[in-house]
């Protein structure tokens, strides 16, 4: 037997009881003649006592960082205790001990506050997943998983896979594709989503299905995007959209009391698209804080500036008691908006000072009444500061949406420990893609439109106003969730391919399966996803869903562990029929 016990449960009700522990060795410190081993595995740390006869073993033994060890002793107190960890009160007076494996010294201190930086760290994940703040992640990440199931299964949903080598449909992102050696030049996909075989398993009767499912997108990284990811995949049968909010907003409910111990009384809020556009410049708005984006057209244009009156959109935000803001800090925000990520040529600012006059940066166009007219549409009081944008509607909107993070930020109104969700409902069915000429669905193909505008699905100059039968559940300004109620009927899925610029062939070639699937008595269904990644992280308080993930790649979409992806032999390029351009 390895062990009789853990590092991580023995206590000072076992004193006196023989144990034999197995783990790696975390540190090693000598004091004269006396040695101490902290012996740590997965469930934690327990310090271990070599006495003054091991002194011949471990010179002709020496241990080492990450050796892994067998230990067996006697459990005892400590003389001086360790509040810090569970097992801080005892420790092991070591009788016998054998190396079971000798390790080279780490290439960086396998510890918390490491010294290892990114990319040593994903070349040695296997070191780094030893690490305490690591394993807490990972173990955070299992219980939502273990949360999400529960619920789901209390609820009559079940589990089913779907496969993972399905066909091209390059609609949304980028597909990874697998060459089939069974079928010279065709190809697989992974894919980017189960969206049509959950549909298809809504017209096969199973009423409600989920999946915590890898997905596959051939995108471009940042944080929070890895190549592969997992969802909590999710569909119902025979509902509305008040059903599927009503049913995940009570999953995403238990999952924080159970993970966080939180518990939300209240409905979670609903903001139309909209609303979400024209008071935060987003559509996945941090409501931690107000400073809400005000439309400035009415009130700023007309005074002869030239940067105002040409603007299609001025708007601003009142940052709440910082009127103080010296040169230096305006200055400072005026080149963080003018940095290529945001774009914009200026800022113009207005201080309310605490003693009722405004003085603004382009004082020369506006008097103080004037001012004190923006004051009142931004909702400013004395101690208030107006920061200001002009310029193209779209990109100002972002800018400014963009701005007010930012001074979220600065002001530490976005405090990691403080969740507010919120549902963003009533999204546009279209958007119009200049550069491809034509309309795209914002969602996917399969979004149903509102049940009222159904009918202007036959008026092209409709389009731009026809709502989505869509939601997504967005958590302190991140998109943790999405889904739709879909379409049903194959005349309805047929006019959505249309409108989208596919032909009646090309529809039937990329989804035939799924309209004919749909005149075998198709129910109403719909569902949605989570991105399961991004919600562990959240809970996590974590920027980055790396840290979340067991063996993640890096931003160049590598496993710099593995050093994949990497070449293949001719040999398998020939039996896959592949011929490489040079």
């Amino acid at each position: 037997m390895y062990r009789t016990h853990t590092c991580g449960e023995l206590r000072l009700e076992h004193q006196g009881t023989q144990v034999s522990l197995s783990g790696w060795i975390q540190t090693i410190r000598k004091f004269g003649s006396i040695t101490f081993v902290d012996l740590r595995d997965r469930y934690g740390i327990t310090q271990l006592l070599f006495g003054e006869s091991f002194n011949d073993q471990l010179d002709a033994q020496p241990l080492g960082r990450e050796f892994v060890i067998q230990a067996k002793g006697t459990v005892t107190e400590r003389s001086n205790k360790n509040p810090n960890i569970p097992t801080g009160d005892i420790e092991i007076t070591i009788s016998e001990f054998t190396i079971l494996n000798a390790a080279k010294t780490p290439p960086f201190t396998v510890q918390d506050d490491t010294d290892g930086g990114d990319e040593l760290r994903m070349k040695y994940r296997y070191l780094d997943l030893r690490r305490n703040i690591v394993k807490q992640n990972l173990e955070l990440r299992y219980r939502v998983n273990r949360s999400a199931r529960n619920y789901l299964d209390s609820r009559g949903f079940m589990d089913i896979e779907t496969p993972f080598l399905i066909k091209s449909t390059p609609e949304g992102a980028r597909d990874f594709v697998v060459p089939s050696r069974m079928n010279p030049n065709e190809f697989y996909a992974l894919p980017q989503s189960p969206q049509t075989f959950k549909q298809l398993l809504m017209v096969s009767g199973y009423d409600r299905y989920y999946q915590i499912v890898k997905c596959f997108r051939d995108e471009d990284l940042r944080a929070d995007r890895q190549p592969e990811f997992t969802q909590i995949d999710c569909e119902m049968s025979f509902v509305d959209q008040e059903d599927i909010l009503n049913t995940f907003e009570n999953m995403m409910k238990h999952i924080f009391m159970e993970i966080k111990g939180i518990s939300f009384e209240d409905a979670f809020p609903r903001m139309t698209w909209d609303d979400a556009m024209e008071f935060y410049g987003n559509d996945k708005p941090d409501i931690r804080f107000d400073m809400k984006l005000v439309n400035m057209n009415d009130t700023a244009k007309g005074a002869n500036f030239k940067v105002f009156d040409d603007a299609e959109l001025v708007v601003a935000i009142c940052a709440k008691g910082c009127a103080e803001y010296t040169r230096k800090q305006l200055d400072e925000l005026t080149e963080w908006v003018k940095r290529p990520q945001i774009g914009m040529s200026g800022l113009i600012y207005a201080r309310y000072n605490a003693d009722g006059t405004i003085k603004s940066s382009v004082d020369k166009f506006f008097d103080e009444e004037k001012l004190k007219g923006w004051a009142a549409k931004c909702q400013a009081e004395p101690g208030d500061l107006i920061l200001v944008l002009a310029g193209k509607e779209e990109r100002t909107r972002k800018a400014m949406s963009e701005l007010r993070l930012e001074m979220g930020e600065r002001l530490g109104l976005r405090d990691k420990n403080v969740f507010k969700p919120l549902w963003v409902i009533d999204f546009p069915l279209f958007e119009y893609a200049e550069e491809e000429n034509r309309w795209v669905a914002r969602h996917h193909p399969f979004t149903s439109p509102k049940p009222e505008h159904i009918e202007w699905m036959n008026d092209l100059s409709k389009y731009a106003d026809i709502k989505a039968n869509a939601y997504d559940i967005v958590l302190n300004g991140t998109e943790v969730g999405g889904g739709s109620i879909r379409i049903f009927q194959r005349d309805l899925q047929e006019k959505m391919f249309a409108a989208l610029g596919m032909s009646p062939e090309e529809a039937n070639h990329k989804f035939g399966f799924l309209l004919g699937a749909f005149e075998y008595g198709a129910p109403p269904h719909g569902g949605i996803a989570f991105g399961f990644d991004r919600l562990c992280s959240l809970l996590g308080g974590s920027e980055t869903i790396r840290d979340f993930i067991a063996f993640p790649k890096n931003n160049s979409g590598r496993d710099v562990m593995l050093d994949a992806p990497s070449a293949i032999d001719q040999a398998q390029l020939n039996e896959l029929k592949i011929s490489l351009v040079k």
